[in-house]
Order: structure tokens, then C-alpha cells, then sequence
């Protein structure tokens, strides 16, 4: 239960906008994704006072799909190169990616870590390219089953947070998606409380780097197995601001999540 001065500070920030990204990660030719644009997010019934979605489709598919998105839907880039300009053949800079007219970059995906030996370093240096072109990053930190089974999840996302620390110019252009690796694609998910509990650490250790205000008005969404048979019990948590999804994303049930979510917003702050 939030105290009294964590409620002053909510009252001070105002209600967090719902937060739902779209991780389409290396899925899908143009056509069927031209289909899920136009028959499933397009038509979704989600007010902009009460939800923003963000879409990432893989980057040759980017100048299509903002074409395509209704206009008060965002698109990310999965990741952007950690350079501006230079001889980094098949890397694309954050300043090419702002060409695209793209608002949003995915940085420190899980996947990206893993596969692609992304260290917190390369994180942070990709984190500050984001910053320095005006760019909006959704950064993403996680810890794996291991470090769960041994009490080290907090540990693991404070070295994460700490290493990009640095790198953050402007706390106003990031959200912060927490992903238990354990979670991604496996079908596990973490329960509510179990992800509220990550949510409300990284909230604090956000407020003791910073300030309550800059806290307060962070949105911090949930990665991992998310669905729509779970999407409302994650979503009313305090601390869980929405969603980064991934596999849902591609099937014609993220309307029912988007739908959800966004009449989930009155019942979790009322008004209208």
C-alpha cells in the first residue's frame, strides 16, 4: 500500500498514461503484418487521454507501418547502432532512425543481450545515442531464473540501472520495461504480485537516484508471457504502468489487451 508521500507525489505527477509496446522482433513478411495493422490495431477502441501504443516492427518494415498506423499510434525501432556516423557496416544511427520520422528505440532487449552479447556498457552507450538525438528509449533490463532462484533480482536490475545511469539526459523521454528473462516466450509468467514487487524496487531505486517527482511520473511496464488472459491482473498492480509484448502482439487477441487496458485506466484511477 502506497504511503502518504508516495500518494502526494502521484497527486503531484498525475495519473501515468498506460504504456503498451509492440515487440514484433524478426516476425513476418509485409503482407499479413499490413493485415494486422489494418484489421486488428487500427480499429482498436483506446483513447490517447488514457493509453499510448507504440509499435516495433523490424526496420525495413518501419516506413510502411507508420503509413499504415493510425496517427496516434508510435513506432520504435527494435535497436539502433551505439555510433552516430562511421564505418560500422549494417548498423543503423539514432539520426537515421529520427529520418524515419521514428520516435521510439528498444534498448538492452533481453534478446539483444543474449544473442547478441550486448554488456550494460553497449546498453549504455546505445541509451546515450538515443538521448543526444532527442529520441525516446524503452529500456529494458531483466534477470534470468537463476538469479531469481538465488534472491539476486534486485541485484541484477540495480547493475543494469546503474551501468545507463549516466547515459540519461532527460528521465521525460524513457520507460523503463521490466522483463524476467525466465518469462520471455516460455509461457511462464510472473504472477501480479510477483512482478509489482520488481516494479515498486525499481521505482524506489529511481526515486533515491533522482527525485520522488521524476519517480512517480516514470512508466515501468512488464515483459514476459503477457496475454489476454493475464493482461488485466498485471495491469491494475500500482506500479505496473502497461505492457512490452511480444508473440501476442501478432495475433488478432492484442485488440482484446489494447481494449482492455484501455478501460482499465478509469478503474484503476477513476475519472474519465
Amino acid at each position: 500500500m502506497a504511503t502518504s508521500m508516495e500518494a502526494a507525489h502521484r497527486e503531484i505527477a498525475g495519473p501515468r498514461l498506460f504504456f503498451i509496446g509492440a515487440n514484433w522482433k524478426e516476425n513476418e513478411t509485409l503482407d499479413p503484418l499490413t493485415d494486422l495493422v489494418l484489421d486488428v490495431i487500427n480499429p482498436a477502441r483506446t483513447d490517447s487521454h488514457h493509453i499510448q501504443v507504440v509499435i516495433a516492427p523490424s526496420v525495413i518494415h518501419i516506413p510502411k507501418v507508420m503509413e499504415l498506423l493510425r496517427r496516434d499510434i508510435g513506432v520504435a525501432a527494435q535497436t539502433c547502432s551505439p555510433y552516430s556516423f562511421g564505418a560500422y557496416t549494417g548498423e543503423v544511427s539514432t539520426e537515421m532512425l529520427k529520418d524515419f520520422g521514428v520516435q521510439w528505440v528498444l534498448v538492452g532487449h533481453s534478446e539483444r543481450r543474449k544473442l547478441f552479447g550486448e554488456t550494460n556498457e553497449v546498453v549504455a552507450l546505445k541509451l546515450a545515442r538515443v538521448q543526444a538525438t532527442g529520441l525516446h528509449a524503452i529500456l529494458c533490463i531483466g534477470e534470468t531464473l537463476e538469479e531469481r532462484q538465488s534472491g539476486l533480482t534486485m541485484e541484477s536490475l540495480h547493475l543494469q540501472l546503474e551501468a545507463i545511469l549516466p547515459s540519461i539526459t532527460s528521465w521525460r523521454k524513457v520507460v523503463i520495461a521490466y522483463e524476467p528473462l525466465w518469462a520471455i516466450g516460455t509461457g511462464r509468467t510472473a504472477t501480479p504480485e510477483q512482478a509489482h514487487e520488481v516494479h515498486f524496487g525499481i521505482r524506489k531505486w529511481v526515486r533515491d537516484r533522482t527525485t520522488p517527482q521524476i519517480a512517480e511520473a516514470l512508466q515501468i511496464i512488464y515483459g514476459g508471457s503477457v496475454s489476454e488472459e493475464n493482461s488485466k491482473s498485471l495491469m491494475l498492480q500500482p506500479d505496473i504502468d502497461g505492457f512490452l509484448i511480444g508473440g501476442a502482439s501478432l495475433k488478432p487477441g492484442f485488440r482484446t489487451i489494447l481494449e482492455v487496458c484501455n478501460a482499465l485506466y478509469i478503474d484503476k484511477y477513476g475519472g474519465s
